[in-house]
């Protein structure tokens, strides 16, 4: 399985609001780019973790009926957040990663550090056929 993880370094919002700290991490994730002029990445976590707090479950259809938008268009940012390992889909149920944000980014961050951890291993590897030795 494919994961791509992005992480931007962002200062974090100075007033704390929902929608704030919302789009915050979506920026800092890579979730938004610069053709999501109308934060609708932010806008379809936001819904997630809303039908996901009152239903337990939710699916593309509920989010897209929930911001009157087309099911194609959220589809789009849900496939972005099932890649980066915060979301998974079973069967055309969505469920948030260990069942809350805070327990999906913590998730993510061992995902990254067993990536680092493999390369590193390669890199070494590397260094040695190479003659290039650690400091």
């Amino acid at each position: 399985m494919s994961q791509r993880i992005i992480l931007n370094k962002l200062d974090k919002p100075k007033n704390e609001s929902l929608e704030s700290d919302a789009k915050w991490i979506c920026e800092s994730l890579g979730f938004s780019s610069g053709r999501d002029i109308e934060h609708t990445s932010t806008k379809v976590i936001i819904s997630l973790l809303k039908n996901l707090s009152n239903d337990g479950v939710t699916s593309s259809e509920a989010i897209a009926q929930d911001l009157d938008i087309k099911v194609s268009r959220v589809n789009y940012h849900i496939r972005n957040l099932i890649n980066s390992g915060l979301v998974y889909r079973e069967k055309k149920l969505l469920h948030l990663r260990g069942g809350s944000l805070k327990t999906a980014i913590q998730e993510m961050r061992k995902d990254t550090d067993r990536i680092f951890e493999e390369l590193e291993y390669v890199a070494e590897g590397i260094d040695n056929k190479m003659g290039l030795k650690n400091r």
